[in-house]
């Protein structure tokens, strides 16, 4: 039965530690100036080298001509700690997962005390540290902060942020990074080639995008694939189908559809998809990634996209010229649309019916009110518009006379004469009689009584 690809080709050395220079580089030289400090705390992504760093580190320091980056591979601890070596009884690997409660710190603080069997420094490998419990780390802390000086520790983790902040704080801290797809590629050959198997740069490609930047998962996709490979090796078209990818050509047919708007194409490549028993969303996550090559071709022209893309350089070409179809408000909108699509993909109970209504709203911009739509619709308008004619200059103003201090006298002007209407007579008013005489005027014309 062979080895599993990743535990053969495990790392022996700091230099061997793939797409992690901006750690290995500051560890080995602490090892060169015998600078080793008594805790440390690896952290990052699973399957990117925390673990085999944590043995290369324990191997460095307890090496015969060490502390040294480079063991020599020849002395009793190198032989015993080399990648497939088995094991020395003064390096402890804990599994905190299993071993992370009160009563286990506190036995490890006890059997810390001894004193190394065979080797420079007792090496306490803490694994996925992050689940060694509050009350484990409080039990821990005091030996973390003053370890005797054979005792030297090494958390592991993927979820720093769960480590109790005073162990993190009495710690050398490194973060470790995914690795990036086309240095994880040029691993991969280098397995190939080491293996005796012939392999497709675009094959590797593919591998190297469906690891996510974990070295350990290539290595295993790689061993699967070439345990089902044929005497021709590894193809693309053979990787893709093991691995369920989206093939090509229906991706290429898809954006060309998209493009183009032909509903009745792009709908039967639905058809086909599904018929064909793809993963609905591994098809979505296919045509997103697609999708943000075209945003990056279009977004950074000429030959710097190359160092972002991780695709062969005929899908390049290819995808060059379905860029030009597109605007990137365009390609944002659908990059968006089939985002939100892979959200309600997940669990759905008829994802071929989301998948229609997914690329229906791809296809109909115009009925998108959003800021998107809107941006889409105005960069059609733009493309479809006539050149605009030049622009004549606008005649200068007549000039104003001026105005005079003392303003002239204005022209009497007539009234116009209104229209003459026929005139009643009025009749005479009748006459009033006159008011009568006051008081006193009556009582002298009244004759007196004799």
């Amino acid at each position: 039965m062979s080895t599993a690809l990743y535990r053969t080709y495990r790392p022996g050395r700091l230099a061997d530690v793939v797409g992690q220079e901006h750690v290995t580089e500051p560890l080995a030289r602490a090892l060169s100036s015998d600078r080793v400090h008594h805790a440390y705390l690896l952290s990052g992504p699973r399957g990117c080298g925390k673990t085999s760093t944590a043995r290369i580190l324990a191997r460095s320091i307890n090496c015969e001509q060490g502390p040294t980056p480079d063991p020599c591979g020849e002395c009793r601890s190198c032989v015993d700690l080399a990648p497939n070596g088995p094991g020395s009884i003064d390096v402890i690997e804990l599994d905190a997962a299993s071993h992370g409660g009160v009563d286990d710190t506190r036995e490890l603080r006890e059997k810390a005390m001894f004193a190394p069997v065979a080797s420079r420094y007792k090496v306490y490998i803490v694994d996925e540290a992050h689940m060694v419990t509050p009350q484990g780390f409080n039990a821990l802390l005091k030996l973390v902060e003053e370890p005797p000086e054979h005792v030297r520790f090494i958390f592991a983790t993927t979820e720093v942020e769960k480590v109790l902040p005073t162990i993190r704080s009495r710690t050398f801290n490194y973060t470790f990074r995914l690795v990036p797809t086309r240095i994880l590629q040029q691993h991969l050959a280098g397995v190939c080639e080491a293996e005796g198997v012939s392999a497709d740069p675009a094959a590797l490609a593919l591998i190297a995008r469906s690891a996510s930047g974990s070295v350990r998962d290539a290595l295993s996709i790689l061993g699967q694939l070439i345990a089902g490979s044929g005497p021709e090796g590894l193809t693309h078209d053979e990787v893709a189908a093991q691995l369920g990818l989206t093939d090509t050509a229906l991706l290429d047919e898809t954006v060309e559809a998209i493009a183009s708007g032909e509903g009745s194409r792009l709908f039967g490549v639905i058809d086909r998809v599904v018929d064909a028993g793809h993963d609905p969303r591994r098809f979505a996550t296919d045509l997103l990634q697609r999708l943000r090559d075209l945003i990056v071709l279009t977004a950074i022209p000429g030959g710097e996209a190359l160092a972002i893309l991780d695709a062969p350089d005929a899908e390049i070409e290819a995808m060059r010229s379905q860029a030009t179809g597109f605007t990137l408000a365009e390609l944002s909108r659908a990059a968006d649309l089939v985002s939100d699509g892979l959200t309600q993909l997940r669990g759905a109970t008829a994802p071929r019916l989301l998948l229609e209504l997914l690329v229906a709203r791809l296809l109909l911009p115009a009925t998108d009110d959003s800021a998107a739509g809107l941006a889409i619709r105005v960069d059609r308008l733009e493309r479809g518009s006539t050149p605009a004619l030049p622009v004549r200059p606008a005649p200068s103003p007549a000039p104003v006379p001026p105005v005079s201090a003392a303003p002239a006298p204005l022209e009497a002007v007539e009234p116009a004469a209104e229209p003459t209407l026929p005139v009643r007579r009025a009749r005479p008013p009748a006459a009033t009689p006159p008011p009568p005489p006051p008081a006193a005027q009556r009582r002298r014309a009244q004759p007196q009584a004799t």
